[in-house]
């Protein structure tokens, strides 16, 4: 390490992204604080307890497990030392119309035998499917995601060229998918991560059929205790290596002199830094923190985004368990297409919505007192709509209704505890742009360097992480994403 005092990165949120940044650049040898906006770590996976259930706020699917283990080993460590994760099996179960129910086995024989039944021939060919989502995966995850996004150049590799060729990024994942089945269930079940990850099957590049892969082949976990475990073992593993967390503490401004940003200014006054990682919501840090004359974008640059969708939540306690359920349930009973036209299209609360329901209390009992059932609710929504109390309760009824029709119970009066939340929580609780839940949407003009930029082109020393720059949402790259950020300011600020 240099003899000098190391540099001071102020990380601003403790979300996935932002602790990756703040523990990687610490091993580094800086010297890192992180500023929390809200009481405790882990942003949009935060959690909360009420009447004796455990809540986690917002992801629920564990995919890729590869990515935390490979995060961990970093710094010596693997997933298992902080926290302890088991394969379900069922993957999930779809809910289609007419109460048709289908459970996702988590082998692979069983899978292609489920395929075979019912779509007779298209278990080899998920078999090829398979094969080309392997390829992609491995490709995607272990060297595209990784790129910061900031020149063509890093594409200038002819090994990297031929890979690119090869990974069906002009080509949709309607059509891809298309070409290996022709049953609506099948359809349905391989086109539900873009849906409800970012966008339409016919605007997502087939390259994301590496999600595929990373459902039915690499499989869906549960870490025990709920997702917020993740948030605690990276908090235990960011405090080992020095890293320290302040809490309550919302940065009002970064101050900029002569494009070199100096520092932050909270409640509890200035924050000199010699480097800022904003692993806040990319929009409310341009536009909000900084003055006009610091910003990357303009406001019609960020209207002109497609963002991925909102989502209405409903955390619920039930005093009784529930029958037919699985621990993740899709209820694909309604107009699969319609509902994405409404969040996508021509943006609108659904009138006919799907919706998801996570029961982990099925898997974990600690996350609900004895007979009880921990029940999450989740239906995706185009951002920027009107979000009112009505508005909700009119959609909880409706989601209830099918729900009870599918456990074939009433849960309506079994009710002990109730939260909604959606857009507007989302805005007061993350500043989401236009109350998104997942960030910027998986299309093709919106991938790698058509992002948002991971360094500000402004202010020399200010870099940005998260769902809204590379690789873009969901879990796994968000945790990718504060450690592609971190090598960038080991690039230029190099301690060591």
């Amino acid at each position: 390490m240099s003899s000098s005092q190391p540099k001071q990165v102020l990380v601003i949120g403790s979300g996935f992204a932002g602790l990756a940044a703040a523990t990687t650049l610490a091993q580094r040898g800086y010297r890192v604080t992180v500023l929390e906006k809200n009481s405790g770590p882990g942003g949009r996976a935060r959690m909360f307890q009420a009447e004796g259930f455990t809540y986690d706020m917002g992801p629920s699917w564990y995919w890729m497990p590869d990515v935390f283990e490979q995060y961990f080993s970093r710094f010596g460590h693997r997933v298992a030392d902080y926290y302890d994760l088991v394969r379900l099996d069922p993957s999930y179960q779809v809910v289609f119309a007419g109460n048709d129910c289908v459970n996702i086995p988590a082998q692979m024989p069983a899978l292609r035998q489920l395929f075979e039944r019912i779509e007779p021939g298209s278990a080899t060919r998920l078999d090829e499917f398979l094969r080309q989502a392997a390829y992609k995966y491995e490709v995607g995850i272990n060297k595209f995601v990784h790129m910061p996004g900031r020149s063509l150049l890093e594409f200038a590799d002819p090994r990297l060229l031929v890979d690119a060729m090869r990974l069906d990024v002009l080509q949709s994942m309607s059509k891809h998918v298309r070409k290996f089945f022709k049953h609506e269930k099948l359809i349905k079940l391989m086109e539900f991560p873009v849906l409800f990850l970012g966008a339409t099957p016919q605007n997502t590049p087939a390259l994301y059929s590496l999600m595929n892969y990373a459902d039915l082949a690499l499989g869906t976990w549960y870490p025990m205790g709920g997702m917020h475990k993740i948030v605690e073992g990276m908090v235990k593993l960011a405090r080992e290596q020095g890293v320290a967390l302040e809490y309550n503490q919302e940065v009002q401004e970064i101050k900029v002199e002569n494009g070199h940003a100096t520092g932050v200014l909270t409640a509890a006054g200035f924050r000199p830094a010699d480097i800022i990682v904003a692993g806040a919501d990319y929009h409310h840090a341009e536009q909000q923190l900084l003055r006009p004359e610091y910003r990357h974008y303009d406001e019609a640059y960020w209207n002109s985004r497609t963002m991925a969708p909102s989502s209405l939540l409903f955390y619920l306690g039930i005093n009784k368990r529930l029958d037919r359920l699985e621990h993740h349930n899709l209820f694909f009973d309604e107009d699969f297409e319609g509902h994405a036209r409404e969040i996508y299209e021509a943006p609108q609360w659904p009138s006919k919505p799907l919706f998801y329901a996570s029961a982990p209390s099925k898997t974990d009992p600690s996350v609900a007192p004895d007979g009880c059932e921990n029940l999450f609710l989740l239906m995706p929504v185009a951002p920027g709509l009107p979000d009112t109390e009505e508005t909700r309760e009119r959609y909880y009824h409706l989601l209830m209704d099918r729900l009870e029709k599918h456990c074939g119970q009433s849960i309506r009066d079994a009710v002990v505890f109730k939260r909604s939340y959606a857009h507007q929580d989302f805005i007061a609780d993350y500043h989401s742009y236009k109350g998104n839940a997942y960030g910027l949407a998986n299309t093709l003009r919106q991938t790698a360097i058509l992002k948002p930029a991971l360094k500000s082109n402004k202010v020399k020393n200010l870099y940005f992480t998260g769902q809204l720059t590379v690789p873009g949402p969901g879990v796994p790259p968000s945790l990718i994403s504060g450690q592609v950020v971190a090598k960038e300011v080991e690039k230029e600020y190099s301690v060591r």
